[in-house]
């Protein structure tokens, strides 16, 4: 058997990887083919009847690459034009915030003590253009952004139409395992370590996508985060258009329903209170329904630009997906850590144990520290007035108190048994507070 290497240039995943092993191996007289991105080569093993140079470089041309040696790029852009680009992404992107602000996106809620299956649909329309985007919609805009940087040849219904499947996989998805937790009764309340861990690690994300997407540091371009190759294959990603499949597309949409998003957690909170599996299937199909528009129209976005225009897009969605990834990343730190910047507040108490009360609304918690001693029993009340938004979902990791709180009051005992802060926050680590502990 002979071993011929092939110089590739352009590869930069293992879906490029698998899409050149792919189109060599139709060549007559290949028997095997493995595809390195990170070295920019292919090795092909042959049988007596070898490929030609011409029938190895048209099958490389076909899967969308070329021969040549690998390129080493350098850390920073030498095209002045990237930095002007980018001044000019960040100046749009900075008013897109500031307006944000001023409409009051980042604190939308669903204001109401009343439940019922048009409220789940609202709270959806709320989740999908509001705080929630920091997680869903950080992911969604990097990923899709970036296969449309990728592929400029695709049509604006090529793009698209990802946006349809992750949504459709979204809703599915979490209809059925909606039922499953309405059916058994209870939903999986994961701690907030792991909360904190996966909220670092798709904050981690993001600022890569980010930073590829802005295309400053050209050493990224052809840096990766990839499956490995079997797990790729088992979830289509050799299909379609380069590291593409409908099924793929809607096994992440479906998976988006473990992610640690306040409003999502509330609607599991209440699928689970119906005790019936139609009931809670119901209420996150809705639910899911109702962030599909956000969601669709932030994707629906990278479809469009072209050209400069897409340039300077594509350098803005960078900036906004390294924004919410290090917005992601802070939190973290706080479901791990706790907040050191809260303002003080009193507390009351009794002969038998001390009452903290507490309001909980679409802006956190008020007031959100509290002085308390060391070995009394606490009853924390806390009343919430918006039930349906991520402040709702509070959790004290050093107790290990996780609760979603429902419309009205709530009531929380524990009793604090060493001197020091206790830190609480929302499933989030967006809204935060703590307990002063002294002897």
């Amino acid at each position: 058997m002979q071993k011929i290497t092939v110089p590739i240039r352009g590869m930069h995943c293992r879906s490029c990887e698998i899409l050149v092993e792919q189109n060599l191996k139709k060549l007559t007289g290949v028997v095997k083919v493995k595809a390195k991105q990170s070295q920019g080569r292919a090795e092909i093993y042959c049988q007596n009847d070898r490929p030609s140079a011409l029938e190895l470089s048209q099958a490389i041309k076909n899967a969308g690459y070329a021969i040549g040696d690998k390129q080493k790029l350098p850390w920073f852009s030498r095209d002045w034009a990237d930095y002007k680009n980018l001044l000019k992404a960040a100046a749009i992107l900075a008013i897109l915030y500031i307006l944000a602000r001023l409409f009051g996106l980042f604190k939308l809620s669903v204001n109401t003590s009343s439940t019922g299956l048009g409220i789940v649909l609202l709270v959806g329309l709320v989740a999908g253009v509001s705080t929630c985007m920091a997680m869903v919609g950080g992911l969604v805009l990097g990923l899709s952004a970036r296969h449309a940087e990728l592929h400029p040849e695709a049509t604006a219904k090529q793009k698209f139409t990802p946006h349809l499947y992750f949504n459709l996989g979204r809703i599915v998805g979490f209809a059925f395992l909606g039922g499953f937790i309405g059916l058994i009764g209870k939903a999986v309340t994961p701690s907030a370590n792991i909360l904190g861990f996966f909220t670092l690690l798709i904050g981690l994300v993001m600022i890569f996508l980010g930073l590829k997407l802005i295309e400053i540091f050209p050493v990224l371009k052809d840096k990766t985060i990839t499956l490995p190759s079997g797990v790729a294959k088992i979830f289509g990603l050799n299909k379609e258009i380069k590291s593409y499949s409908h099924g793929g597309a809607m096994l992440t949409g479906a998976l988006t329903f473990f992610l640690p998003c306040g409003f999502t957690q509330a609607m599991q909170l209440y699928a689970v209170s119906s005790g019936s599996f139609i009931k809670g299937a119901l209420i996150m199909f809705l639910f899911a329904l109702g962030t599909a528009p956000g969601l669709l129209s932030v994707g629906g976005l990278t479809s469009v630009f072209k050209g400069q225009k897409a340039r300077v897009f594509y350098m803005i969605a960078g900036l906004a997906v390294i924004f919410f990834g290090w917005f992601n990343i802070t939190n973290a730190s706080h479901l791990f850590s706790g907040n050191k910047k809260i303002v003080a507040s009193q507390n009351y108490s009794s002969e038998n144990f001390q009452v903290i009360q507490m309001t909980q609304d679409a802006d956190g918690y008020k007031p959100n520290t509290f002085t308390v001693k060391k070995g009394v029993p606490i009853k924390w009340i806390i009343n919430s007035v918006t039930p349906f938004s991520c402040a709702a979902s509070i959790m004290m990791p050093a107790y290990r108190i996780s609760q979603g709180l429902k419309g009205g009051e709530n009531v929380i005992q524990f009793t604090p048994d060493q001197v020091g802060e206790i830190p609480f926050s929302c499933s989030m680590g967006m809204y935060r507070g703590k307990f002063i502990v002294i002897d």
